[in-house]
């Protein structure tokens, strides 16, 4: 396994942040277990000539926050970490949980209060991304909690992530450098157009794009990657759009979404399951119902949900889109704590139409 971490490492300070000698780069990771990981990556910076911090947090460490802070607490944001997301050039974060489900039982109301708290953290992060000041990536380690939250043996998921991630191959890198090349052909297409027209199963709807940067993902900020995206005209998506996937955030899941959207705006929610879970998500703040970004997943490598947004965003076929928080790189202005992902799949016949012409259909290019 030593050899696998080595590479893992490599491919993530090499190539996803790229870091460079002096460069303040901060390594997180949500629990212990990844520490094989850790240690590789911190290796990799400092023969790199740049300067690594690690932030590790422990079991349960949330879950106890979210207990017993105080609205007072709930609002503070500790200096060190202020300073972090002001002065570092690199954010290297790793998943790595004990429990998928710790927050599912979590305060709505407190989760929705820390966010708001730290939503100028998250805006910092992609203003300076944008403006090429920081650079970020967000990768998982594999557990036994992922492993079971994906229905697989520990094994098996570790299997399944390297795969998704192609380090099976010799020069993984080259591998990520060819699939950005071809998807940003497609992205260079998509910067001519004005409208894009999503049809599929109880799903009808337009977003506004003119103006709007498309980027190729692959694998410079997730690990895995494999996607398409943008950030729409805030005002300009109109009409409905059905989740047939699981929708996961922080532990809680809700199923069968239903949204319907005017003007930008998500203003109506159905759901078979978590339907309250998620108007209260939707309520978090002024931004919290809009439309933050539209993405084609790409990666024919991610085939089944796993419970795990850093995967399931990529499965190739499928589409998400993001409501809430938008990226500033493509022209984007909507501002939240939120940005939650949801995926649909466009296998049974989903299709995209870029000014009425037909692109994409039943999961695939045809452009």
């Amino acid at each position: 396994m030593s050899n696998l971490w080595e590479k893992y490492a490599k491919v993530l300070v090499e190539y996803s942040t790229n870091v460079q000698k002096g460069e303040l780069t901060v390594i997180s990771a949500s629990s212990p277990q990844a520490t094989p990981l850790i240690k590789e990556i911190y290796k990799q910076v400092l023969l790199k000539g740049a300067y690594p911090v690690v932030r590790c947090a422990l079991e349960g460490i949330t879950e106890t926050y979210l207990k017993y802070a105080t609205d007072e607490q709930l609002g503070y944001i500790d200096p060190m970490l202020q300073v972090e997301y002001e002065k570092a050039q690199n954010f290297i974060s790793l998943g790595a949980p004990f429990n998928t489900k710790g927050l599912a039982k979590a305060d709505s109301k407190k989760l929705a209060k820390r966010s708001a708290t730290t939503k100028h953290l998250s805006e910092m992060m992609l203003a300076r991304a944008a403006k090429g000041e920081l650079k970020w990536v967000i990768a998982n380690f594999p557990t036994h909690a992922l492993a079971q939250e994906g229905r697989m043996s520990l094994d098996d998921y570790t299997d399944f992530l390297v795969h998704a991630c192609y380090l099976h191959l010799d020069d993984p890198v080259a591998k990520w450098k060819e699939i950005d090349e071809k998807q940003k052909k497609i992205a260079e297409f998509l910067n001519t157009v004005e409208k894009i027209h999503i049809t599929g199963e109880d799903t009808d709807i337009t977003f506004g794009v003119k103006g709007r940067k498309w980027k190729s993902c692959a694998g410079e900020c997730n690990f895995p990657d494999g996607e398409i995206y943008t950030s729409p005209v805030e005002d300009e998506v109109n009409g409905e759009i059905y989740f047939d996937f699981p929708q996961i955030y922080r532990g809680n899941e809700a199923n069968k979404v239903h949204l319907t959207v005017e003007n930008g705006r998500v203003t109506k929610v159905k759901a078979e399951k978590g339907e309250d879970y998620v108007n209260s998500m939707f309520d978090m703040d002024a931004g919290s119902r809009g439309i933050g970004e539209i993405a084609i997943g790409t990666n024919e490598m991610i085939q089944e949900v796993t419970g795990n947004i850093l995967f399931d965003e990529k499965i190739g076929g499928s589409i998400h889109m993001a409501i809430g928080a938008s990226y500033p790189e493509t022209g984007g202005k909507n501002v939240s704590g939120l940005h939650w992902d949801m995926i649909k799949n466009m296998k049974n016949g989903g299709k995209i139409y870029a000014d009425d012409k037909l692109i994409y259909e039943s999961g695939k290019f045809l452009i």
